[in-house]
């Protein structure tokens, strides 16, 4: 009960004064967990950035085919596309498997079973308006018992944790703060069959290319053997394993963690580490730095200053200058930062640094990147400090 306590005394307080916290280092619905995360983001399926950078691509048109069963290039939003016509558009998918190099016993294998998933439409076309406050998503997100499971996993993956800090640079506190956001550390992956859920969403039509694309890069991973097509189990939007990466993000940042050969991020923590941080590596991350903190602006402030693209970035010492106040010591005063403003009921602001962008390249959401820093932060310093903080 203590420990619960101190836990919920420790959120309180990153919320109320933010975080300057160094890292440690130097170096559902059934399926997506992702779509508890409740954010306000652009993206329109289990939201991770990283899954989604491409989901406004322009609609691949099918193939052309004679028979008249073939789906039309018009969008089942537009012409309430006949689940009827799934099994021709299948075989439009085989095709540019095909063409995309993709053997035929893969293809076989891949499509074995391979039916249309209602829900992923409806699931996909209902995302969630309901706007919820900053509050409200890190009461749902960093719940005590998820902060304290964190830990007892820094613990336990103490050893793993470091070779990947030592590799990557980025500090074992974050790379557990994301397992947890994505999958609660692996509890909750996503039952779906991939290449049914991602064949139904091309058929969709909205985002017909993207889902094609991810489509294909399932396939391309059965081939490699990295793991069976019957074993390929993800969320409604095609997002896989302990990380939630969609196909194409799994081809270019799962990493090898234990040196087996295989890239297992179902099954595997080496390699659901190794791959977390090399995604963070690759994008930019900057060992040892931030992620930012909350400040004060002043009344003065031109809000139009505030967001993350690269021209509105000043250094520490400009901001501070144009009257924004710090709430915990800063690093050098040249380097450069972002102020943003999160849709929350207190209005409140934060500095942020370029880790925080990084973040975001893994989900483009403000709130998802303020509760991966925050719960990183909280992860990092001892159950004790935490419960002390001011």
């Amino acid at each position: 009960m203590k420990s619960r306590k101190h836990n919920i005394i420790a959120i309180a307080a990153l919320l109320a004064l933010g975080s300057g916290l160094s890292q440690s280092t130097c170096a559902d619905a059934g399926s997506a967990p992702a779509q508890e995360h409740l954010l306000n983001s652009a993206s329109t399926t289990p939201a991770q950035g990283h899954l989604l950078n491409s989901a406004d691509a322009p609609a691949k048109k099918p193939l052309s085919n004679s028979s008249p069963a073939q789906p039309s290039a018009s969008t089942l939003a537009e012409t309430g596309r006949d689940p009827a016509e799934f099994p021709a558009y299948v075989e439009q998918l085989k095709q540019q498997a095909r063409q995309a190099g993709i053997d035929e016993q893969t293809i076989t294998n891949g499509f074995i079973g391979v039916h249309f998933v209602d829900h992923a439409v409806t699931s996909d076309r209902n995302q969630p308006e309901k706007k919820f406050t900053l509050d409200d998503y890190l009461a749902r997100i960093m719940t005590p018992e998820r902060i304290e499971q964190g830990r007892e996993n820094l613990g336990k993956y103490h050893q793993q944790l470091q070779q990947v800090a030592a590799r990557y640079g980025v500090s074992p506190a974050y790379v557990v703060a994301l397992w947890a956001m994505e999958s609660r550390y692996g509890a909750i992956q996503g039952k779906e069959e991939v290449v049914s859920a991602l064949a139904t969403l091309a058929f969709e039509g909205r985002r017909e290319r993207f889902f094609t694309d991810e489509l294909l890069a399932a396939l391309k991973i059965i081939q490699r053997q990295q793991i069976s097509a019957a074993e390929l189990k993800g969320s409604w939007a095609g997002a896989m394993g302990q990380s939630q990466f969609m196909p194409s993000s799994f081809l270019r940042y799962g990493a090898d963690g234990d040196g087996d050969g295989k890239i297992d991020i179902w099954n595997n923590v080496d390699d659901v580490f190794a791959s977390t941080a090399n995604y963070l590596a690759s994008q930019g991350w900057q060992a040892g730095e931030r992620w930012g903190q909350q400040v004060s602006l002043p009344d003065s402030f031109d809000r139009q200053k505030a967001g993350t693209r690269e021209g509105q970035g000043r250094t520490i010492a400009q901001w501070q200058a144009a009257g924004v106040t710090l709430s915990a010591p800063a690093p050098s005063p040249q380097q450069r930062a972002w102020i943003i403003l999160p849709d929350d009921a207190q209005n409140r602001a934060f500095m942020v640094f370029d880790n925080f962008r990084t973040i975001m390249r893994w989900n483009r959401s403000y709130y998802f990147a303020l509760s991966v820093g925050m719960m990183a932060d909280v992860l990092a310093k001892p159950a004790s400090a935490a419960a002390d903080a001011p």
